[in-house]
Order: structure tokens, then sequence, then C-alpha cells
């Protein structure tokens, strides 16, 4: 497909007209051919209009209807063929691999939904039969179901081009609920953006969905971002990003007449604890195999380990010294844009001149685009009592934390905030600690891992991504795996309804 510059509103490209912009090759700076229009309010009432003349249409259709719409998308992505991940490389800056992946995994998520509702199960129907003998009081007939809230806005991420973007997990996750989708493209993919959204528009139209069922905006986010959700409307938001940026929907949603819900994903330093026994027994692999998590991707994940904390003993020396000479031989890394390596650079040397903290070791040193790993240490008691030090730093970087004893380590666990994930290495002979730690990491994070990393995100029914607020904006649900799509629902009840007025 050609890259043009245009929105998508519906099943037409419209030129945005509210200024243009290019895409950046990330490792260079240097900008891409073609311009983008952004969009002005106009376009953006224009899409909204048309997602809500397609809600009712979209949401009555059969459910295998809706499932086929999801595997043409799938098949669509996939025929885009090597246009898309040399697109995406040059905007990202993420080398052929890690990108083949994250289109295998978009395409793999939008089967798992088609899959998921052709089941049904997330309709979650229960029937009682009606009881009018029973005393003091008839019961009368009941039945219940979950319906689609309405349309959806979703905005892309800037570290998952494809697998959390314009046909990611929150937009299947939302067209699988029957809900319209109006996607805010990240600025820093916007080719990526479109080739995928032609893609989507595509399986939209030669599946027959009404028009209106997915629009794809370039623009500011105060014109088109905030529009979206302050937008009556839009009934949901899906949102992968920063602390600032998700709370500032939250605020924005929560101000309208009728607040509305945003699902943000935020801010996560996802502690990776190392108990006694793991480390005396293997203190120097784990520290080869945490620098490996540590500087996948460059560190661009939100299930990064950034925080390790681990009780004194010979065997956390000997993981310090082994994660210290893996890390001071890893090269810098290309970073998604100018800006994130410029922030990552802040937030180390901020990092760095903290009183307490200790430098361990840094990665090799690249270009101005490209980030270079951090290694830092600090003492239980200092952390405690420095709240910047708990602060995320979004790249590979990372701050050791000494415990004098399980206790301590126990209380700095305590004062941690929400987190996506929270790993623990153990050994036979940590089993006790173990138990009594899990339940305290299961308020921590929304996943608990046992000897290894939260860096690889599983795709399928029994994974949940989110977390305590601020890792996630509801702590209560997932953005991966089949129970996303209840972030887009709602129950409802139909007392004494005959079953000739139902649709189920």
């Amino acid at each position: 497909m050609t890259i043009t510059g245009e929105l998508i509103i519906g099943q037409t490209f419209v030129r945005g007209t509210a200024g243009d912009f290019f895409g950046i090759e990330a490792a260079t700076g240097a900008p891409l051919p073609i311009a983008f229009g952004a969009g002005t309010k106009a376009d953006l009432e224009r899409a909204c209009a048309l997602a809500w003349q397609a809600f009712q249409p979209y949401r009555a259709l059969p459910l295998e209807q809706r499932a086929a719409f999801l595997d043409a998308i799938g098949e669509a992505i996939l025929a885009l063929g090597d246009d898309l991940i040399v697109r995406a490389m040059a905007e990202s800056g993420l080398p052929r691999p890690r990108l083949e992946g994250e289109r295998g995994r978009t395409v793999n998520q939008l089967k798992m939904f088609a899959k998921h509702i052709r089941e049904g199960k997330f309709l979650d129907i229960v029937v009682e039969a009606a009881e009018p003998d029973r005393a003091p009081l008839p019961k009368p007939a009941l039945r219940r179901r979950n319906v689609p809230v309405g349309p959806v806005a979703v905005f892309g991420a800037s570290n998952f081009p494809l697998a959390f973007s314009v046909a990611g997990g929150d937009t299947a996750s939302a067209l699988a609920a029957g809900c319209p989708v109006i996607v805010k493209a990240h600025s820093a993919h916007p080719g990526t953006s479109e080739l995928v959204g032609r893609a989507v528009q595509k399986a939209a139209i030669e599946t027959g969905m009404p028009d209106g069922v997915f629009s794809m905006l370039f623009g500011a986010g105060s014109v088109i971002g905030q529009g979206l959700v302050e937008d009556a409307r839009i009934a949901a938001v899906g949102f992968t990003g920063s602390r600032a940026g998700g709370t500032a929907l939250m605020k924005t949603a929560q101000a309208r007449p009728r607040p509305i819900p945003v699902y943000a994903e935020m801010s996560s330093i996802n502690p990776v604890i190392l108990l006694p026994g793991a480390l005396n027994e293997r203190g120097a692999e784990i520290g080869k195999a945490f620098v490996a998590s540590l500087t996948l991707g460059a560190g661009q994940f939100c299930t990064n380990p950034g925080l390790i904390l681990a009780v004194e003993s010979d065997g956390l020396e000997a993981f310090m010294a082994s994660a210290a000479e893996t890390l001071a031989g890893a090269p810098a890394q290309t970073m998604l844009t100018k800006g994130i390596c410029e922030a990552y650079a802040r937030g180390v040397k901020q990092l760095e001149s903290l009183p307490a903290i200790t430098p361990v070791s840094r990665g090799q040193s690249g270009s101005v685009t490209q980030g270079q790993a951090a290694l830092f240490e600090t003492k239980a008691a200092d952390f405690l009592k420095t709240p910047a030090m708990h602060e995320e730093v979004f790249g590979a970087a990372a701050l050791i934390v000494r415990c004098k004893d399980v206790a301590e380590l126990e209380a700095v666990i305590t004062h941690l905030e929400g987190q996506l994930t929270a790993a623990l290495h153990v050994a036979a002979s940590d089993a006790a600690t173990a138990k009594a730690l899990i339940p305290q990491l299961e308020l921590l994070a929304g996943r608990v891992v046992l000897n290894g990393f939260g860096t690889s995100v599983e795709v399928c029914p029994a994974m949940v991504h989110g977390g305590p607020y601020p890792s996630t904006s509801d702590g209560r649900t997932t953005s991966v795996g089949t129970l996303a799509i209840q972030r887009f629902l709602r129950p409802v009840c139909y007392q004494s309804v005959p079953e000739e007025l139902l649709t189920f």
C-alpha cells in the first residue's frame, strides 16, 4: 500500500489541513519522505459522528461476522508484507526481528479475540426463570448479558508501533466487544500507522462493516487527543504512555458532564526480588539474565526491570559483579525518538545526582539518538526516604536496593507504588519466605513472575497486563489477554421482558 499522509475517516481518506509534519528516522533524526496532514476539529467531528452512526448496526451484527472482520484485519496486515516492517524499522529504530515478532503478536491477538467472540462466553448470559408462586413475593423472569459501551478512542503507543497501536490490543478488544474505534495515531510512527490503518479499513469494507466502524486521525494532543476524550459520543478510552499523559486524559474524562473510563497503562518500575538462597546458588547467572532483560529493546518496555531488591550476602556480590561486567559490554541502542532518548539521559542524570546513589556500571556510549545503559545501587534506608528513587526512568536504567535482611526488604515492598509486574527469584531454601511474600506481591502488581523477568508478555487468555495505580488507571483490568474485552462492555439486566422482544 502507498503512504499518502492522509487521515482515515470511515471509508474515506481525508487530507488534514491543520499543518504538515513528517515521520522521523529514529537512527538519524532526519525527516522521512511524505508529509502527513494533521486533523482539524471538523475532522474529529466527522469521525465521531460516523462512529456513533456505526455503533448500533455494528453491535447488532452476528458474532461470526464480527469475528470474520477481526480475522480479515490480521490477514490484511500480513498482506502489507515487508513494506510495513521496513517503514516501522525506520520510524522506531527497532530491529527487524523485534518488529516481525510484534507483527505476529498483533495478528495473533486479533485471531485470539475472533475465537473468543465466536465462543460467546464474553456475553456472560445468565437466565433466571420466573417464579410467580413464590412467597411472600413472586420472582420476575430475569436475564443478564454484557453489551458494548459505545465508540472507543484508542491512543497509539510509542514503544509498540504495531502491538499497542492502530490495530493493537486496545483496538482489537474494543472491536471484539462491538465498539467502533477511533485511533489517535502516534506522531512518532505515522507511516507505520497509516499502513496498518489502511489494512483495517480494507478489512472493514471487504467484510461489510458499517461506515465509521474505524477511523484514524493524526494531530495535536490538544486538538485531537483531548477532543476525542471530551466528545460526548466517545464512551471509553484506551491509552498506553506516560503518567502525565494518562492522568491528563483521566482528568478530562472525569470533567465531562457524563464521565467515562480511561483505561491507561502508565508507569511501572517492575521490582525484581532476589532472595538469599537464589543469590547464593546462582547469583552470577541471574546477573547476566537481568542485564539481558534490562537492555532488551533499549529498555523501552513498560515491563522493564528497573528495580532490584536484594538482601546483603556473598551471592548479592556475585550478582552485582556479573551484572556490572555484562552491562559494560552492552552496546548503545537507538531509542524510539530523539525526545525519548533525551528524556532518558535526563532521568539517568537525575538519578545519578542523588547523594545516596552509587554508580555500578554503564553500557557503551553511542550517538545522540542512542541510549547508554546504566546501573546504580543504594541502601534500603536511603531508598525509603527518597521518593525520587522510586520514579521510572524509561530506558535501560535500573537501581539495586541493598537490604539488611528480609524484614527490611518487606518494608521496601510495602512502600512501592502499583506495578505491572513483580519478579521473585527463589531457591528451595527460600520457599517459606517466598510463600509469605507472594500475598504482598499480589497487592503490588498485576503479574507475579517466579525465577524470571516480566519483560516478555504472552498473549493468551490467562495473561494480565495491568496493575494498581500508577501502573494503570484501573488495577481491576488488563490490556492483554481475552479479559481485556471486559473494559468495553457493561452488564444489562432484562426484567420481565418476553423472549420475542430480545435479541439473545
